[in-house]
């Protein structure tokens, strides 16, 4: 194919790349990015999934200011994240990174033909296995008066009024600081758990609660690739683990994007980004 299609409106199209699979029959009718048709680009064995997308909404320009518009970049991440999903339901997925475009077929290939090894290693590692999210948050504690400076409580010795306030202060932030430690502790250990019952881990940076939805603190956010046959293995350990710290939550299956990560910039030479 020629490279920068014309597309209906006169504008070049690019090519928006979600995911490799290996070669075999893809999922049929499946559309991505602004409703447009998944179709394969075969190469070597492997797939590369992608569908046409204008350039003067995807280019290098005009889609940093399309990355300002949160709206457009949810509805982009959803019909990327549909697509990904879907693949990795039919069998062994590489997603890729939101919004990676190419100019034309010619340089799928090409970057197929370049991480051809690293890809088939990637794909070999997930196949037949899961992802699952495990989130640990700061369970809410009975909340503490806060001391008053009035406070007539008993003091010790010749302390005044003020200084049992500040003390009462002190013994708060100690409390928080020990409480802290604490959950930190326990999240360590349930993540070297699951870490032992899963192939790969992971662990993520926590995630701010305007992201996660939940105003409690996050102390773990780590990531699971699973065999099917350990999955009860690692409920086992998420269901032995009550505790008066952390409140648990667990998420998935995903497809696995937390262990397909892979360095594309080698192989984007001339490329629309």
């Amino acid at each position: 194919m020629s490279e920068s299609r014309p597309a209906a409106n006169g504008h070049p199209r690019g090519l928006y790349l979600y995911a490799v699979t290996p070669e075999g029959q893809p999922p049929r009718n499946l559309r991505g990015v602004m409703d447009a048709e998944v179709r394969p680009v075969p190469r070597g064995g492997l797939v590369a999934h992608v569908s046409d997308v204008p350039l003067d909404r995807f280019g290098e320009e005009p889609l940093r200011r399309s990355l300002e518009d949160l709206q457009w970049v949810e509805e982009v991440a959803r019909a990327h994240h549909r697509v990904v999903e879907t693949l990795a339901a039919a069998g062994p997925t590489a997603p890729v990174r939101l919004v990676t475009v190419y100019s034309g077929e010619e340089q799928v290939r090409d970057l197929l033909d370049r991480l051809h090894d690293d890809f088939a290693e990637i794909l070999s590692r997930v196949a037949g296995r899961r992802e699952w999210g495990v989130k640990a948050y700061l369970r809410r504690q009975p909340a503490t008066p806060e001391p008053s400076a009035t406070t007539t409580t008993a003091t010790t010795g010749d302390e005044n009024p003020g200084m049992a306030y500040l003390r009462r202060k002190k013994e708060n932030l100690r409390g928080r600081e020990d409480l802290w430690r604490a959950a930190a502790e326990r999240a360590e250990r349930l993540h070297a758990e699951l870490a032992r019952v899963a192939v790969a881990s992971r662990r993520h940076r926590p995630q701010d609660p305007k992201l996660s939805g939940r105003s409690e603190a996050m102390v773990l956010n780590g990531a699971y690739l699973v065999d099917p046959a350990r999955e009860e293995e690692l409920a086992a350990v998420l269901g032995g683990f009550p505790d008066r710290f952390l409140d648990v939550e667990l998420t998935g299956p995903w497809a696995p994007y937390s262990f397909t990560s892979i360095d594309l910039e080698a192989s984007r030479s001339g490329d629309t980004r």
